[in-house]
């Protein structure tokens, strides 16, 4: 409800203040107030490629939550100089990246975070209001992520003695949560360097273990895998022999003409696959307008060709807000948000007649 009562008083920040974020403080007091069985944990999916952690034993992990937007105008209409959008395809005009799903999170209400983990420097993924309230609300947190990643929040303020830089094969305890860092195969970071007087063209690519990892958490009631922007690569085989999966998450969106960034539906089974993991669940198609798509489009493919290829894995098509918990959602397919109404009829209706409902 609109804080201001009279038109006179209505103010831009007003508005902002009323509306934003969308869903206020409510999916923050659903993970405060769940309780994981023990031998599973539970994931919230924040948007873009954003979730939330939780384990049977209490420890509370965010990864890549972001609390930022896209475009707001059309500006000039030109992308700016030395994007890696703009060198990945040689394009000049702007990207019509507008933000496509609501804020889930309430970061000024974020509480009880053991660790901000990030897996690479885009800004997508880091920002320093998450950095911010995290750092505030939970004064114990750790900040774990690749050299990049470390490098901005101490450019942001972030005190070092809480970072913790990592590189893949390493390996970090938090509470219950085990996490371990792997390669990263997100070839836009490569092509990623905000100076626009810098040519990559003819230059040896970047050390990627200082700008990208993946991550795998092992938890005591099944390991998630984290893919981050990850692009296909045939080095999934390699994390699938050596670690065990049973869910992961990934890159997915349509890639418009002339740029790769995304997995696409082939590629998601072929991941999954090759990781050996249980579940698969897409994520990042939901955020940026010009890559939407329809995540559908993988399980209509898996089915096509799982008796074939005998998929031992399933898709699962969750949505931004969305919970999901392992094992107990393993075999369904699709999130739906609480329907409500539980307690219908549970008092007697209040109408002028029985007929008119």
């Amino acid at each position: 409800m609109a804080s201001a009562k009279n038109v006179n008083d209505v103010t831009p920040e007003a508005f902002a203040k009323d509306n934003f974020p969308e869903w206020g403080s409510y999916l923050n007091e659903t993970i405060a107030n769940k309780q994981v069985p023990e031998g599973s944990f539970a994931t919230w999916w924040l948007g873009c490629m954003g979730f939330w952690l939780k384990t049977h034993e209490g420890t509370n992990i965010v990864v890549d939550m972001w609390n930022g937007t896209g475009k707001h105008t059309h500006g000039d209409g030109k992308m700016r100089k030395g994007h890696q959008m703009m060198r990945m395809a040689g394009v000049e005009a702007q990207q019509p990246n507008l933000r496509n799903r609501p804020y889930v999170i309430d970061p000024f209400s974020v509480k009880d975070v053991d660790a901000l983990c990030v897996t690479h420097t885009h800004h997508d993924h880091l920002d320093i209001y998450t950095a911010a309230c995290v750092n505030k609300n939970c004064p114990n947190a750790k900040f774990i992520g690749p050299q990049g990643v470390v490098d901005e929040w101490l450019s942001w303020g972030i005190p070092e003695e809480k970072t913790i830089v990592v590189k893949p094969g390493d390996e970090v305890k938090v509470g219950a949560v085990t996490i371990k860092a792997l390669e990263s195969f997100d070839r836009t970071e490569l092509v990623t360097e905000d100076d626009p007087n810098v040519k990559l063209a003819g230059t040896m690519p970047k050390d990627m273990s200082k700008i990208a990892v993946n991550y795998l958490f092992e938890t005591s009631g099944g390991n998630l895998y984290d893919a981050g922007d990850s692009h296909f690569s045939n080095t999934f085989v390699k994390h699938g022999n050596e670690n065990k999966i049973d869910v992961a998450f990934c890159a997915y969106g349509e890639n418009p003409r002339g740029i790769t960034d995304k997995l696409d539906d082939s590629q998601v089974l072929r991941m999954a696959e090759d990781l050996n993991t249980k579940v698969v669940i897409p994520m990042h198609w939901d955020i940026w307008s010009n890559f939407f798509t329809d995540p559908k489009d993988i399980i209509a493919l898996w089915a096509r060709k799982k008796y074939r290829l005998q998929y031992k894995f399933k898709p699962y098509i969750l949505q931004v807000g969305g919970e999901f918990n392992y094992p107990q959602d393993k075999d369904k397919f699709e999130y739906m948000y609480d329907r409500g109404f539980h307690d219908a009829f549970k008092n007697s209706p209040d109408l002028p007649f029985p007929e008119l409902l």
